[in-house]
This record gives structure tokens, C-alpha cells and sequence, in this order.
């Protein structure tokens, strides 16, 4: 099932998205699946008549994963962890698809990095790893913008990975997926950068919310961000990227300076 969030003139809100390509409608929701489960609310849209917007934006957090592709980790010069590594992002940092996202003036160096992004759908704490599908409500596709520069001399990585725009989610959450093989792409400016698996992450899906939710209690609408593939690269004025993961869908954005 792929839930989404929308606008036409009235407030944001969710729909189940039905329909072959091209011909895809909108059911409308009543009120927040979340907290209400799925509820029709006897409307429907023409996926073209109406703009998408960002399938989530947490209450609580996003909980980012740093190195977590072999490659990654190496093509960057760094080690690989021996455990998850961890940053927490705050939920203005989130913007939804086909969105421009302005690159903030304190930086000069920006990358992408197309991400598989896992969105928590009940509250959670010390989630042992066989029940971990119990938890999760679906998942989405994530671009963890970096500013590497900032990156490079701050000591904490809160303002590298959490700036305004830094991490669009979209363009729907899918909600029946095997997240363990899936690929991932990343495409800038029509050609592709990224191309990894899911199936060589150093941690996988559920290892990383068990290992999270010893930590802290995860919430409804709480977002992990799992971590990117080899690939990652520059991205400036007039960019767009594509991150694109198998079973989900397309996730676009544009940038400016």
C-alpha cells in the first residue's frame, strides 16, 4: 500500500495512492493514519491534479546512520564501524519531493546520498530483532544532503546533516516491502552517480531499530535513515538529483544557492 501526503487547496492531507502508472488516483484519508489507522474519507484526486509533499514529518526525530555501505565508508577514508553510528536530525530538515532546497551560505561543499528510509509506525522501546516488522509502519526513499565542509570541522554533525531542506523524504511510504535486497540509485542531472543493494548494508534494517530503540523510545512518524551507497558527490546551483529506491519509488529535488 503506498500512503502519501497531499495538497490541492485545502491542508495537507493523507491519501492511499491506487492505479497503473499514469492512471494512479488518490483515496483521501481521514485524518492521520497513524494514530487513526486507514480510514477512507470518501474522496478521491487524480494523482496529476494534486502536489505531493513530504509523506511524513515526524513528531519526534530522524535518527541518521553514518557508514553504514562498506563502500561508502572507504571511499570517503574512513573505517568501518563496529557498531551503528548514529546523528539525530530535527524535523524542520525535512522536505518533500520535487522541492527546491536552498544550500544554506555557511557551507561551500554539499553531497547527496540516496538512502532507503524506514518510518516507524508504533511506539517502541528495547525492540528485540524478531520483532521488529511489528514496529515498523513502512518505508520511503531519503536523500541525507551533507555539507561536507562543516562536516569535516564540527565536531558533532548537527548542522552538516540537519540544516533546513537537508532531508527530503518521498515521494510516498510504501507499506509492504522486504527491505533486505532492494536497490538504490542516485541519478544527478540524468546520470546515474549511485548504484548499490540494500543487501550490503553493515547493519541491517531491523539490527538498526533494535540497536535505536535501546537507546531511545521511538515514536509514530519517528524516521531512520539507513545509511548511503558508494557514489556520493558534489551537488550546486541548478542540480537535480534522483534518489530512486526499488519498491518504493522516485524521490526528485532541485538546488539552489
Amino acid at each position: 500500500m503506498k500512503i502519501c501526503r497531499f495538497v490541492t487547496d485545502a491542508d495537507p492531507a493523507y491519501g492511499v495512492i491506487t492505479g497503473e502508472p499514469g492512471e494512479e488516483m488518490i483515496t483521501q484519508l481521514v485524518g492521520d493514519p497513524f494514530y487513526q489507522g486507514i480510514q477512507e474519507a470518501g474522496v478521491a484526486h487524480k494523482l496529476d491534479d494534486v502536489r505531493l509533499v513530504a509523506p511524513i514529518i515526524p513528531r519526534s526525530k530522524l535518527v541518521g546512520v553514518g557508514r553504514n555501505y562498506v563502500d561508502h565508508a572507504q571511499e570517503l577514508g574512513n573505517e568501518v564501524p563496529t557498531s551503528p553510528m548514529l546523528f539525530l536530525m530535527p524535523n524542520t530538515a525535512v522536505v518533500g519531493p520535487n522541492e527546491p532546497i536552498t544550500l544554506p551560505a555557511f557551507a561551500e561543499e554539499f553531497s547527496y546520498e540516496a538512502e532507503l528510509a524506514v518510518v516507524i509506525g508504533r511506539i517502541c522501546k528495547d525492540v528485540p530483532l524478531e520483532r521488529v516488522p511489528e514496529v515498523v509502519f513502512g518505508y520511503t526513499v531519503s536523500n541525507d544532503i551533507t555539507a561536507r565542509d562543516a562536516q569535516r570541522t564540527d565536531g558533532q554533525w548537527a548542522r552538516a546533516k540537519g540544516f533546513d531542506g537537508s532531508a527530503p523524504l518521498g515521494p510516498w511510504i510504501e507499506t509492504d516491502l522486504d527491505p533486505e535486497d532492494l536497490r538504490i540509485t542516485g541519478r544527478l542531472n540524468g546520470t546515474t552517480v549511485q548504484d548499490g543493494t540494500t543487501a550490503d548494508m553493515v547493519f541491517g534494517v531491523a539490527e538498526l531499530i533494535s540497536y535505536i530503540s535501546q537507546a531511545m523510545t521511538l515514536l509514530p512518524g519517528d524516521v531512520i535513515l539507513t545509511g548511503t551507497p558508494a557514489g556520493v558527490g558534489p551537488i550546486t546551483d541548478g542540480d537535480r538529483f534522483e534518489a530512486e529506491v526499488e519498491g518504493i519509488g522516485t524521490l526528485t529535488n532541485f538546488f539552489r544557492r
